[in-house]
């Protein structure tokens, strides 16, 4: 008798049906077929061992395993259960009836335990995608397969309480979860807040405006300056994360094995990697891909502090993923695509030495030092980020005064209302959703400049050489500004103030 166990494998964030077949025949042997990987083909001596400990004994016969479709690789210990639970209905050990109800994916131990696993999410979306009753998981991943409304999610201590769901000698733990009361009911907790950050009026300004259209930053001023304090604020003020944006982001994390204690990802990551990360880990990918930094930072903030500290060719691989929002990493035989929306934040040195701009200490560098620091950061790359603000130390007298500055609380209801008009101004366009993912057709259409605008916009970009980029980038920034002052038009003045956000370009031109 041929038995046939339904589970799954992942394909960049997504799911794709594995169909686990089993046949017990006379012989001595274990064929396993379907182009597994070494950690599918070592399940044999987990399952032997797990069969053993639940009082079973592993058949002495040839067992042949197929896992279709064969041209799907098969990666990891997910097939544990799935391939344990059909050798034991291929042997008569199990009964059937229910067995096609069921999706099941889980590792086992040598003692029968079930183990958990990655990309949990994504089988328990699939599982409602077939139109099947329910999806058996361990424990440790109950509540994030719970997120997927619709679908008996069942949990699995054991190898041997499968085997008695199945003989109906038992019933499994079914655990269940109301995403939306769940996702409406979690509090906004954040680590920093803008009202711990003295002074520095205008770079919180330049933050809103970030926040408001999804616009990439970056900072540059001596340490001590704030950068990092005020990038570790940004969070705060941030619009909150949609429930589909939650559920995007609870998968990419799902399928990087980061499991979230309420199964639900409700506030928008924060990913800050050390500049020695490599652009494998930063991109993602691997022999086995898996998302990197940029993906996990979906829908949220990547932060690079230190950024001429990164290898230049980290950098340059952050090229496309900032400009397209997705990473398509091509292999011989599959291509997997992972989402990137990301904000990027990034700070910096203004020169090697951190002193170049301070207004009191000395700076140790020469000219050509301090132009080889800033060439770390190649022209394409700082195209790609719409905002570069310089960051000047406080003064004693600055620092010393106990006014009572403004909450992240009061900020984020002005960004919250900028989003607002954006998502009704793109209510048509489902793939747009803030000013800095606006195409050039949506730039002519929502970013339209009267004649002094236009002299304005036609000065500096002669001036400053700006590059074809550059110029979209300065009119999303004006955008997000006017938005942001709710208004509809986009003046002179806005435009004046988003050029006065290219600061490293005036610098690598001496101006």
């Amino acid at each position: 008798m041929v038995v046939k166990i339904i589970t799954a494998a992942l394909q960049g964030i997504d799911a794709t049906p594995v169909f686990c077949e089993t046949s017990v025949t006379n012989g001595c042997r274990v064929i396993m077929i379907g182009l597994p990987d070494t950690a599918v083909r070592e399940s044999r001596d987990r399952i032997e061992s797990a069969m053993r400990e639940s009082g079973l004994k592993f058949p002495r016969k040839q067992v042949t395993i197929n896992l279709a479709p064969a041209d799907v690789r098969k990666e990891g210990a997910l097939y544990d259960v799935p391939i344990a639970t059909a050798i034991m209905a291929a042997g008569a050990i199990i009964q059937t009836d229910k067995i096609a109800d069921y999706m099941l994916v889980g590792e086992l131990s040598l003692d029968g335990s079930v183990k958990p696993v990655k990309g949990t999410l994504p089988f328990a979306i699939l599982a409602r995608e077939m139109k099947m009753k329910g999806i058996i998981v361990p424990r440790d991943n109950a509540y994030e397969a719970a997120v997927v409304n619709n679908l008996d999610v069942l949990v699995a201590d054991r190898l041997i309480d499968i085997i008695d769901f199945f003989n109906n000698k038992r019933d499994l733990e079914h655990v269940e979860i109301n995403t939306r009361e769940l996702f409406y009911s979690s509090e906004n907790n954040f680590a920093a807040d803008f009202a711990d950050v003295k002074g520095q009026a205008q770079v919180k300004r330049a933050f809103a405006i970030a926040a408001s259209g999804g616009h990439n930053i970056i900072m540059v001023g001596p340490p001590g300056a704030g950068k990092s304090m005020m990038a570790k604020c940004l969070p705060s003020i941030l619009p909150p994360l949609s429930l589909s944006e939650a559920l995007e982001t609870t998968k990419i994390h799902s399928v990087a094995g980061m499991r979230s204690a309420t199964g639900l990802i409700t506030q928008r990551p924060f990913r800050s990697p050390h500049h020695s990360i490599s652009s494998v880990a930063l991109i993602g990918g691997g022999t086995n891909p898996m998302p990197g930094e940029v993906s996990l930072a979906h829908n949220g903030t990547l932060y690079l502090d230190e950024l001429p500290e990164f290898s230049r060719q980290v950098l340059e691989v952050l090229r496309q993923p900032l400009e397209d929002r997705k990473i398509t990493i091509a292999r011989a035989k599959s291509t997997v695509v992972y989402p990137s929306s990301v904000m990027l934040v990034a700070s910096m040195n203004p020169c090697p030495c951190g002193y170049f701009t301070h207004p009191t200490k000395q700076c140790t560098c020469t000219a050509m030092q301090v132009q080889k620091y800033l060439g770390r950061i190649s022209g394409p790359l700082l195209d790609r980020i719409d905002l570069q603000i310089e960051i000047s130390p406080l003064s004693f007298e600055e620092m010393s005064l106990n006014t009572v500055n403004e909450p992240s609380s009061a900020i984020r209801q002005r960004v919250v209302r900028a989003r607002a008009i954006q998502e009704e101004r793109y209510k048509d366009h489902p793939l747009i959703h803030c000013n800095a993912q606006m195409t050039s057709a949506l730039l002519r259409k929502y970013c339209e400049l009267d004649d002094k605008a236009l002299i304005v916009l036609k000065n500096a970009m002669s001036k400053l050489d700006l590059s074809a980029r550059a110029y979209d980038r300065i009119l999303k920034v004006s955008r997000s500004i006017a938005d942001y002052e709710g208004e509809d038009k986009i003046t002179s003045t806005h435009i004046a103030e988003a050029i006065a956000y290219r600061n490293l370009d005036r610098r690598n031109r001496g101006l």
